[in-house]
């Protein structure tokens, strides 16, 4: 996914107490690498293995080291190399004052200078998760994405299967709505999936017939979820008499989500069924998969020993 400097910036102008400091035109600059680099040794002059994709961070070392070089002809010789490189943005820490060269070079080549109070390492520590995570793969997903006892269950299905009642009935149940209809996943820097809503239709629901409902308001603060990672998928569909439904638990599905596979499992909607219900034990009992209980794989053990013992008899 390709970021840019302002996208950044507009996450980490708050957290960071990030200003612009010259550049403010061009902050639609691409960052190719969702990293950070201290230029040190490209300050001396020595380019091999130049990490110029990533956002150049200058601290006490790098501004000290400027400050020591002796005349300005010097300090613009550097920095004009460092800035020819087309590295993306270059950001100062502990508020320093910036070298007058570093502004008029930095203004020439069209790239943005910011500056933090942050000292140097607590910034970049702090921002390479918030750069990773704006850098990190994305899709929006047609599904009601709920956290069952910790599980985080995204449900699917054709329009008019009964998505959000199931949801609902389960909010009423104690369990958090994350995203009603549509949901948008993201692969983290773990490897896992995570699910959230739209900013605009976050703590809504749409119910038929009823209209648009504040989930907060009616069932409280704890009915709602900022994210969650996607543990289950479940597939509504409605009731086939002739289809093959798994009765067994034996067959296990999986789904792949941004390069990474997602357990499925598929419900077939019926008369009477209280699917909310399914669902909760779905996750549930997928909560004890990953526990290494496998309530159908020990059931198929405790046949086979009983077929044996009687096999020998």
């Amino acid at each position: 996914m390709a970021l840019t400097v302002a996208e950044f910036l507009e996450e980490a102008r708050d957290p960071f107490e990030l200003e612009v400091v010259c550049g403010e035109d061009h902050l639609g600059r691409i960052v190719k690498e969702p990293a950070f680099n201290r230029p040190g040794l490209a300050l001396t002059g020595f380019f091999q293995y130049f990490a110029n994709l990533r956002i150049q961070v200058m601290g006490l070392a790098e501004l000290t080291y400027l400050k020591h070089l002796g005349d300005d002809a010097t300090r613009t010789e550097r920095l004009a190399a460092l800035m020819r490189q087309r590295v993306p943005c270059v950001v100062l820490t502990r508020n320093r004052h910036v070298p007058p060269e570093l502004l008029a070079q930095a203004e020439a080549h069209r790239v943005p200078v910011l500056k933090t109070p942050l000292i140097t390492n607590r910034f970049i520590n702090r921002a390479t998760l918030l750069i990773e995570d704006l850098a990190a793969p994305r899709q929006k997903y047609q599904g009601t994405m709920l956290e069952i006892k910790g599980m985080g269950v995204l449900v699917e299905g054709q329009p008019g299967i009964g998505k959000s009642e199931i949801a609902l009935a389960l909010i009423e149940r104690g369990h958090s709505l994350i995203s009603d209809d549509l949901t948008v996943l993201r692969r983290d820097h773990f490897g896992a999936v995570v699910g959230y809503a739209d900013e605009l239709t976050r703590y809504h629901m749409e119910i038929r017939g009823l209209g648009i409902i504040h989930v907060p308001s009616l069932f409280g603060v704890a009915s709602m979820r900022r994210e969650k990672r996607v543990d289950l998928v479940v597939r509504l569909e409605p009731f086939d008499q002739h289809a093959d439904y798994d009765r067994t638990g034996m067959c296990s599905e999986t789904i792949e989500i941004l390069g990474a596979d997602i357990p499925l499992v598929t419900i077939p909607v019926g008369a009477g069924r209280d699917i909310a219900h399914v669902v909760e034990v779905a996750a549930l009992n997928q909560k004890l998969k990953q526990l290494g209980h496998d309530a159908a794989k020990e059931l198929d053990e405790r046949l086979m020993r009983a077929l044996e013992r009687k096999r020998r008899k």
